[in-house]
């Protein structure tokens, strides 16, 4: 079986900048229009902490699961944590480098910006840390054990589509 490679950190960089981007680009939007400026609600930053302990809490219990023995683990809650840790990097990258666009274009005006305002937007720039942080932990976590691959000793790829006869090209 083909080993899985953990998420780029490259990707989630790419995906925070790109949050970041539409953060400053969406204030700078508001205020050239003579809106206020966009002050996410606490809920979302609430809810991304909720997201990364649920990630932390299931990535505990998956390494605790495989410490006990390969049997003990259910390969499908594997996989869907995996998904979840990934998505969970993309998502908590995306929604924290829109919140510290958001920040970055209220803290560089000229007039300071009350608490109220910056304050949610920094929130949410710690929380997609923190889920970001919590993801890698969970999909760390979903890895195989060096041990466990007693039957895949050798270096040769297991033959794909490409190598049977009706794939092969004359």
């Amino acid at each position: 079986m083909r080993r899985i490679e953990r998420s780029s950190p490259l990707l989630t960089l790419v995906v925070g900048i790109g949050g970041a981007v539409l953060g400053v680009l969406v204030q700078i939007a508001l205020s050239n229009r003579g809106s206020p400026p966009l002050v996410p609600p606490f809920s979302l930053p609430a809810s991304l902490a909720l997201i990364a302990v649920v990630l932390l809490v299931f990535g505990i219990r998956l390494r605790r699961a495989l410490r006990r023995g390969p049997g003990a683990v259910n390969p499908f809650q594997a996989v869907r944590l995996l998904a979840a840790a990934r998505a969970g990097q993309l998502v908590g990258a995306a929604l924290g480098g829109f919140g510290g666009g958001l920040a970055i274009a209220v803290l560089g005006r000229s007039v300071p910006a009350p608490p109220q305002t910056w304050l949610p937007m920094l929130l949410v720039l710690l929380a997609g840390a923190v889920l970001i942080g919590c993801a890698v932990y969970a999909e760390r976590c979903c890895r195989v054990p060096p041990g466990d691959d007693a039957e895949d000793t050798g270096t040769d790829p297991e033959p794909g589509p490409a190598d049977q006869a009706a794939f092969r090209r004359p």
